[in-house]
């Protein structure tokens, strides 16, 4: 399968509809995703990225009903996880000789994959590889969000192949951002793949696209590796990706908890219930951990300008969502969130203090001491659990 982008460029990736889990199982996806390699045709013939490993003989395949591989003048590797480079054993099978250009941290890492030393050409930011009518300019990308990641601009047609960045799990046949019907899914799956995936790196998003913005260039289309490509008012993306990195937060409060027999869970909707009693605006969200995708969690906590995160003690901790949870947000290094910490006990109760120690390690204000309610809440704990939900609302 194969579309044509332009004069010079073709898609000739792969739409993977039942993809349901990404990173082995640690991001869910829901709406399937793509991976997206593209063949540019020009006085020299440039193979831009590959496939995920599993249709690697597929790629190869349909790639020859496209073009004769010999013709093949370079390969360029943007990114060398396998979910980029996984059809190049296959191809290079086909074609050992053909260049592949790519950063130094990628020859160590496909080769770290694949065990194999195939025609390297190391490049760096600003290197040139003329193909006629068009250049490419190779831009490093250190950490976004592989130590070896680069974007790829092609000159003449203003294309960006900008690899994981600005990228979605999202599949979608039309494969363009303004033949997308419902853009709220769209931007809900670019969101949270820059939640669950780039905001460790927010500062350098910052910075890559300050530097991109220097170059001066136009940008007609960005071509990312996973979801559609941005053809319709590309820097949209470009813009959301600096607010998303700039602390970002909307005015919602999170509530997470799991539960055993239903007394942290009181607790949390008493608390939502104070917060709205003073801001009727503000949005609400309550999140069971144990039940909730983790992937989602995390999304609403990065939307999120202040967070609850509750758990009753069980064997002097907290429940295994909850700590696993807790454990991400920390990963993802979030930055001015606010949080408290509640929770249930019968009768050692440390997972209040747990929390909080772990909130701490994450770097969010901590509004207030923790609410810790021995068994199942009364009146008077409620009463306790409401205000604590005002003075949340109002810091």
């Amino acid at each position: 399968m194969f579309f044509k982008i332009n004069d010079f460029v073709k898609w000739v990736g792969k739409i993977d509809w039942d993809l349901t889990k990404f990173h082995g199982e640690e991001y869910s996806v829901s709406r399937g995703s793509s991976y997206n390699s593209y063949l540019i045709e020009d006085e020299k013939t440039v193979l831009i990225d590959t496939v995920w490993e599993p249709f690697s003989k597929e790629f190869v395949q349909n790639l020859e009903k496209v073009i004769d591989l010999d013709k093949i003048d370079y390969i360029v590797a943007n990114h060398g996880e396998i979910d980029h480079s996984g059809a190049l054993p296959d191809l290079m099978e086909k074609i050992p000789n053909v260049p592949i250009y790519c950063t130094q941290n990628a020859v160590d890492s496909i080769k770290g994959h694949y065990h194999k030393d195939w025609n390297f050409n190391v490049v760096k930011t600003g290197d040139i590889l003329d193909i006629g009518k068009n250049t490419l300019v190779f831009i490093e990308a250190r950490m976004l969000h592989w130590p070896d990641t680069m974007m790829t601009y092609m000159s003449g047609e203003d294309i960006l192949f900008s690899n994981d960045a600005f990228g979605q799990h999202f599949a979608s046949e039309q494969m363009y951002n303004d033949l997308v019907a419902d853009q709220d899914e769209l931007f809900a799956e670019a969101i949270k793949y820059y939640a669950n995936i780039l905001t460790p790196f927010s500062k350098l998003v910052i910075n890559k696209i300050k530097e991109l913005q220097g170059m001066k260039v136009p940008v007609n289309m960005i071509l990312p590796s996973h979801g559609i490509i941005w053809r319709d008012n590309p820097m949209q993306i470009v813009e959301k990706y600096l607010e998303w990195a700039d602390n970002y937060k909307e005015n919602q409060i999170t509530l997470l908890y799991d539960t055993m027999w239903n007394g942290t869970k009181r607790l949390a909707e008493t608390i939502a219930k104070g917060i709205k009693s003073v801001d009727e605006e503000v949005t609400v969200k309550l999140m069971n951990t144990g039940k909730k995708d983790k992937n989602d969690v995390l999304t609403e906590v990065f939307k999120s300008k202040t967070i609850g995160v509750g758990s009753p003690t069980i064997n002097q901790t907290v429940l295994h969502s909850v700590a696993g949870i807790l454990d991400m947000i920390k990963s993802l290094k979030f930055r001015d969130k606010n949080a408290i910490a509640y929770g249930t006990y019968g009768w050692s109760g440390e997972s209040t203090k747990i929390i909080k120690e772990e909130l701490e390690k994450a770097k969010f204000s901590i509004i207030d001491e923790p609410l810790l309610v021995k068994w199942n809440p009364d009146e008077e704990s409620l009463k306790k659990a409401f205000d604590l939900g005002i003075k949340i609302s109002k810091k």
